[in-house]
């Protein structure tokens, strides 16, 4: 393919048409009606964006197209010729395969409208991009809307435009980018211009508020508005030019509002480089909202890695792009997001690492999502786990308390007189119950003929040297607050005659 400056003469018409092209703006026309095998007709893979250059700088096309036989390339402007070989320069990359048109040492006179043409023998394709020339301190721009003059020593008037709708988040991003350094100075002066605005807007509007602008290959401005007077027209500019819009039913239509009760939504099909620029919104001729469309030209390094946590815990995505750019955009299925309670977005101090972090998630933060940088995305999904927790029964209080009881109760004993007698029982109870020991219902504890011990339960008592006096009831009391028990056994003391032994049962039994 080759690349000229010349105008290109008109081919032969065929019984071909227009053919739509892969590209928005783009204007395809096919010589014949059936192409040969293997022939195609031209089309832009890339077409040149809109600038926006100081006079004096280099400017520079660049466009990249595609056909069999491989077409020859052209450019061409609105208001003039560049047939001069020293203000244009037409070549070819081949390293990159993109032709290019340089304007060196800019002027003001070349502000224009420039074409680009791509023909071979079966079609031709044909697209559009604007140079505007900032002149010395005025900016010459190509279009309709008219400017407040910029005058020395003054700011550029998009300058305001922009700010006045932008979030205060992004006042710093925009002052550098106009140059503006006196941050105390622009704060008094857009007070005093909000001032203004708001008075002019109350005669149009009942309220408004900011545009929220999402990209997932369209790109919307949504306004909301209640019109005083109903018929007030509503305008859309980009670049200071007035744009035709559609309502949204025709998928060919670029540009388009839709009106939903009081929102009005504003969009961009296919958003391509060349839809960059500054966007205003006019209700009759009040502005009602600008905003810049930036669209950086970068590559994405690295891409979003898929990441599973746990619930409650943080997830964080991170790209890395090809050259610096302040801010990008992230979406949480395709809803745009912003830096606050639920997320952190950061950027790295030279600008190319960019990183997003979804706090204590939960299982709504599942799903997929994107970073937005220029026209270059990427794409990881968030898979949320639930947190395994353990639930313990509500823990009982046990309850060890029991009433005293006797678990081995004592038994009968026979003892020779003059010899030892032991006698035991076992007993049970919580609190430790009071052990009292009974001899023909006389107690013995404070009894020195008596050896008596209690030790974990077993209850024993010892009589050293067994008499007749020995014989009877022996008898064991337990007591605690929650209750006693007793048990009783009989001492036969062996040699002594019946008859005491039966006056001794009677007492007992009376």
């Amino acid at each position: 393919g080759q690349s000229s400056i010349v105008k290109m003469p008109k081919p032969a018409e065929g019984t071909g048409g227009k053919k739509r092209s892969r590209v928005p703006g783009v204007m395809v026309t096919q010589y014949v009606e059936e192409l040969p095998p293997g022939s195609t007709t031209p089309d832009f893979i890339r077409k040149p964006i809109a600038l926006t250059i100081q006079e004096g700088k280099l400017a520079f096309f660049k466009a990249v197209v595609s056909g069999y036989p491989v077409p020859d390339v052209s450019w061409a402007r609105n208001k003039g010729d560049i047939s001069n070989s020293t203000k244009y320069v037409s070549r070819f990359d081949e390293k990159n395969e993109q032709y290019i048109l340089e304007i060196p040492n800019v002027d003001s006179d070349q502000a224009d409208t420039y074409k680009c043409f791509a023909i071979n023998p079966f079609g031709k394709a044909v697209c559009t991009a604007a140079l505007n020339v900032i002149e010395g301190r005025k900016f010459i721009k190509v279009g309709k809307r008219k400017e407040k003059q910029w005058n020395e020593g003054e700011i550029d008037p998009r300058f305001w435009e922009v700010l006045l709708s932008a979030p205060r988040k992004d006042y710093e991003r925009i002052c550098q980018e106009f140059g503006v350094t006196d941050f105390r100075w622009m704060l008094r002066k857009l007070n005093q211009k909000k001032k203004e605005r708001e008075a002019e807007q109350s005669k149009k509007i009942h309220s408004l508020k900011q545009i929220e602008v999402k990209t997932d290959g369209t790109a919307e401005f949504e306004l909301d508005m209640k019109l005083k007077d109903p018929n007030s027209k509503i305008l859309l500019f980009k670049d200071g030019e007035m744009l035709d819009y559609g309502d949204g039913t025709d998928e060919a239509t670029k540009h388009n509002m839709q009106k939903f009760g009081e929102t009005y939504l504003f969009s961009i099909r296919d958003v391509g480089p060349e839809d960059a620029g500054l966007y205003q919104v006019d209700v009759e001729e009040v502005n009602m909202f600008s905003t810049s469309l930036v669209l950086p030209d970068v590559e994405l390094n690295t891409t979003l890695k898929d990441t599973k946590v746990i619930e409650g815990q943080d997830a964080v995505f991170e790209c890395a792009l090809s050259d610096p750019v302040p801010q990008i955009t992230w979406c949480a299925n395709d809803i745009s997001v912003e830096h606050g309670e639920k997320y952190d977005i950061a950027v790295s101090e030279d600008k190319q690492v960019h990183k997003l972090a979804v706090k204590n998630c939960t299982k709504e933060d599942k799903g997929v999502y994107t970073a937005i940088a220029g026209l270059r995305s990427s794409q990881g999904t968030l898979d949320v786990e639930e947190k395994i927790t353990y639930s313990m029964p509500a823990s009982k209080t046990l309850d060890f308390q029991a009433a005293p009881k006797f678990i081995v109760p004592l038994k009968l004993h026979a003892a020779l007189p003059g010899y030892e007698c032991y006698m035991s029982c076992a007993v049970t109870g919580n609190p430790t119950p009071h052990i009292t020991w009974y001899h023909n219902n006389v107690s013995l504890n404070t009894n020195p003929n008596y050896y008596i011990t209690n030790v974990c339960g077993v209850c024993s008592l010892l009589i050293l040297r067994v008499g007749p006096k020995d014989m009877g009831e022996y008898k064991v009391v337990a007591e605690s607050p929650l209750g006693h028990d007793e048990c009783s056994t009989k001492l036969i003391v062996k040699g002594i005659s019946s008859i005491l032994i039966l006056i001794n049962i009677f007492w007992l039994m009376f």
